[in-house]
């Protein structure tokens, strides 16, 4: 169960990283050349290849690959929306609350067999 926390807490880590370096150019960046912001956005992609590489392979010793993925996804929409809101200043959309209701089915079936009982 150790591997498992850990890897959440290092993909959501990751995950803030990678949601400023895809998103937050378009607020602050948005005067500069695109090439600015994207030699920006791969600096601070760095960060996350560096917990996001890790956390995978710690994740793989006790999650499937298709598990990881479905986390991962759950992960970034989890990030994403408050930054969409707080950072970003986007409305909250009820949309948001559909698309989770969706990746929680996809958790459902990607982890099924694992809560089976004993």
């Amino acid at each position: 169960m150790r591997a498992f926390g850990l890897t959440v807490l290092m993909l959501s880590l990751s995950n803030v990283f990678m949601t400023f370096a895809w998103y937050a150019h378009l607020k602050d960046m948005s005067q500069k050349p695109w090439i600015v912001a994207a030699l920006a956005s791969w600096g601070i992609a760095l960060f996350e290849y560096l917990l996001q590489v890790p956390a995978n392979r710690i994740g793989y010793t006790v999650m499937t690959l298709g598990q990881l993925k479905v986390l991962q996804e759950v992960i970034t929409l989890s990030v994403f929306v408050p930054f969409a809101v707080l950072y970003m200043k986007e409305p909250l959309k009820l949309d948001y609350l559909w698309a989770g209701l969706c990746l929680l089915g996809a958790v459902f079936f990607m982890f099924r067999g694992q809560w089976s009982p004993a």
